[in-house]
């Protein structure tokens, strides 16, 4: 008993020894995108490109309805031969548009991958300025508010968001 009682004393000793205060920082990673001219561009690049394809996907399901309405009416005029190649057809066309749906827009379609090729370095370049801001000014933690990932307050005080934004030379528009 006596050396469990000493070992726990140690231990609350040796924490409380090694311990310091530990500088951290809040900052809103999402309103530095939202304010950097080129994330803006990304951002319209992303949606012009997924317009397009929507456009396409949609002229596709268009025709696949077309078959089938033209199926509809002409069905009873058929050989059961001649209806189930019909029904193939249209069958097949509607699985390739879900495909061409899903290698556009799914999760690790085109879409993502050219959301990764124009707004990763961004994100990396934010990154890094935070980084090299939190090396700087001493802090040991950089937490994102806009994630909200368990902060539930945060002074103004510890929010450098301006400050990273500077470093970056954006001006705030929101």
């Amino acid at each position: 008993m006596m050396k469990s009682t000493l070992f726990s004393l140690l231990i609350v000793l040796l924490a409380a020894g090694t311990s310091s205060a530990q500088r951290f920082a809040i900052v809103d990673v999402a309103k530095i995108m939202d304010n950097l001219p080129e994330y803006k561009e990304a951002q319209k690049q992303l949606d012009d490109i997924a317009a397009k394809w929507r456009q396409e996907i949609s002229v596709q399901y268009d025709e696949v309805r077309s078959l089938y309405n033209k199926y509809q009416a002409e069905q009873v005029l058929l050989s059961d031969e001649d209806r189930k190649a019909k029904e193939d057809e249209i069958t097949s066309k509607e699985k390739e548009v879900m495909e061409l749906q899903k290698q556009r827009f799914g999760p690790e379609g085109d879409l993502f991958r050219k959301r990764q090729e124009l707004v990763q370095p961004l994100q990396d370049k934010v990154q890094q300025a935070i980084a090299e801001y939190a090396d700087q000014k001493g802090y040991d933690a950089m937490l994102d508010k806009s994630i909200n990932a368990g902060v539930i307050f945060a002074s103004d005080q510890i929010d450098k968001t301006k400050q990273i934004m500077a470093k970056l030379g954006i001006k705030a528009n929101k």
